[in-house]
């Protein structure tokens, strides 16, 4: 179970279903500033990406004890959208929104610069399993389907 942008979800299935572009952010907060509130100045934003509909939702970590195998700044940021056009659109809300930048400049002062990544993932493989037919399809001739039209609307073929 995990919160995601206010809503609880329940993942009963092994693996989602559901194809995304996810842009992912890796980054520390600055000193001056906690975690509680660099995460709750970071939701102000990505909650209204979420609002304006240019977001399918997000996802905040946190490393866990220190653990990790590569030098990686402790907060990762999962944002996803359903299409590339999606992604480039919250990036342009971003700025043409002046409401949306606000959030964005006020979350974004607290980001420690030295430590921020930037990631864009694609679920894998980009098509489900596609169940297949188990009946084969008739095969018809061109022949076939001209006279086949001819019942269905005859006043077509009386010109």
């Amino acid at each position: 179970m995990y919160t995601v942008s206010h809503k609880t979800f329940t993942e009963k299935e092994h693996r989602r279903t559901t194809l995304a572009n996810i842009y992912t952010i890796y980054a520390d907060h600055k000193d001056n500033i906690t975690a509680h509130e660099f995460v709750a100045k970071m939701k102000l934003f990505l909650d209204k990406l979420v609002e304006h509909k240019k977001m399918m939702t997000y996802r905040i970590t946190r490393m866990k004890l220190g653990f990790r195998s590569m030098d990686l700044p402790e907060f990762r940021i999962d944002m996803e959208f359903d299409t590339m056009q999606a992604l480039d659109d919250a990036m342009t809300i971003t700025i043409a929104d002046k409401d949306v930048d606000s959030v964005h400049t006020g979350f974004n002062q607290y980001v420690d610069i030295n430590t921020i990544q930037h990631f864009l993932y694609r679920d894998f493989p980009d098509e489900p399993d596609r169940t297949k037919l188990t009946e084969t399809q008739d095969q018809f001739t061109i022949d076939e389907i001209v006279k086949a039209t001819k019942k269905i609307k005859p006043e077509l073929w009386k010109k």
